[in-house]
């Protein structure tokens, strides 16, 4: 294959997914104003109803356009040999391989950033703040970007710089130190990414004592589940949107709602809310999932090895030697319709575990009170009820609502 064919089948990667997408989009915007079913009937009322439509609309024709303007960045990009324009750029301020390396990634991350960043600040002051999920100032929004790019790119340089070294030490056997580095990073991550991530955005608090707490305590012996590191964290400060979730193995794993959560539900509510989190760790879905992250870093490393050093993917993007970083960028592309088909089958996979962890909230709580629950989150947060099933079968992790409370019905019966 010459380095031309290449490059467009790179293009056609590029057109198909993009095609794809806009696709599904599409299919599942029809679905916005569908009867709601029975089941779904007491989620909304009028009035709220015809501002769920109204803001799935909204932001159907907001990410169409920054879709498309994404799409033709990256074409006009590559057309006009970006790729090539900017890997002589870092040439010229440093001469070591290593650094070049770093600094472009470095670059493209950067760039990435200011061009989404338009686009986020009318999301969040424009169309949350229109329909009352805004919570955020400017000062804070600009703070939250400043410190997750600064993070972006300490994480990105660091394995980057790590997968370089082990590079150059052992050529392409690399992979295989790079995935132990990998693997080691990633459970570090998991275990203190509460304690030290979040901080730096959210500020974090015991949960206090009484009618909930005490709920939980409860919960935590019928699954003889230590919950005693339960935090609330300041989610109000951005916006009204609700979660929970589990963060961290043995010792160091914590349970952390978001202060919404308590205002918007009831005890009994959270707590079926947790047994479902709960539900998670005891069927070591948890565990599954870091292990599945392990797994597939480990076989994207390996084939990243075998084309590491290959000229042809380097020429294809305009650039007459391999580099690391060029043909990084090169295996990413070639690899843009494996990645989408390993999404779809994790997607898969993450939806029946969210049956198995509702099943287990059904079994230590009850139904009644986990979809209550559901039915609060959906209506606070406007939720689409009525997805095509193409769209939630390809993007969807959760199960939809109505999907998820006929499995808890049919439990009950059997």
């Amino acid at each position: 294959m010459q380095a031309q064919n290449l490059f467009y089948l790179f293009i056609g990667f590029i057109v198909v997914e993009f095609l794809i997408e806009k696709f599904l989009d599409y299919l599942n915007a029809q679905h916005f104003s569908e009867e709601l079913p029975d089941e779904l009937a007491d989620v909304y009322d009028t009035e709220a109803y015809q501002k769920s439509q109204s803001y799935k609309l909204v932001n159907y024709r907001f990410d169409l356009m920054t879709s498309i303007v994404s799409f033709m960045a990256v074409l006009f990009f590559m057309f006009l040999d970006g790729f090539a324009w900017l890997d002589q750029q870092v040439a010229r301020i440093t001469d070591s391989t290593f650094w070049q390396s770093v600094l472009y990634i470095d670059i493209l991350i950067v760039s990435i950033s200011l061009l989404n960043l338009p686009f986020s600040y009318y999301k969040t002051f424009v169309i949350e703040q229109q329909f009352g999920f805004n919570k955020s100032t400017k000062k804070l929004f600009f703070t939250d970007k400043i410190k997750s790019l600064l993070m972006n790119l300490f994480f990105t340089s660091l394995l980057l710089g790590v997968f370089i070294w082990f590079y150059r030490q052992s050529g392409k056997d690399f992979w295989l130190y790079a995935w132990i580095f990998f693997t080691v990073f990633m459970i570090f991550i998991n275990m203190f990414y509460t304690t030290l991530i979040v901080p730096l955005f959210n500020k974090l608090s015991s949960l206090e004592c009484g009618e909930l707490k005490e709920k939980l305590r409860l919960l935590s012996e019928k699954t003889s589940y230590n919950i005693d590191k339960i935090f609330v964290i300041d989610g109000s400060k951005r916006s009204t949107k609700a979660n929970a979730y589990f963060s961290g193995f043995g010792p160091k794993k914590k349970v952390v709602l978001y202060d919404t959560l308590i205002q918007d539900l009831t005890s009994d509510e959270i707590t079926a809310v947790l047994a479902h989190e709960i539900g998670h760790y005891k069927r070591k879905h948890i565990l599954f999932n870091l292990l599945l992250s392990v797994f597939t870093a480990g076989v994207m490393l390996y084939l990243l090895s075998l084309v590491i050093d290959n000229q042809l993917l380097a020429e294809a993007l305009g650039v007459p030697k391999a580099k690391f970083h060029i043909n990084l960028i090169a295996f990413i592309l070639l690899f843009t319709p494996v990645s989408f088909l390993t999404g779809l089958l994790t997607n898969w996979l993450y939806r029946k575990f969210e049956y198995q962890a509702d099943a287990f909230a059904k079994k230590y709580h009850n139904a009644a009170d986990l979809i209550s629950g559901l039915k609060k989150l959906s209506r606070k947060s406007l939720s689409n009820l009525t997805p095509h099933p193409w769209y939630a079968a390809a993007y969807f992790s959760h199960p939809t609502l109505l999907q998820r409370i006929k499995a808890l019905n049919l439990s009950k019966k059997q």
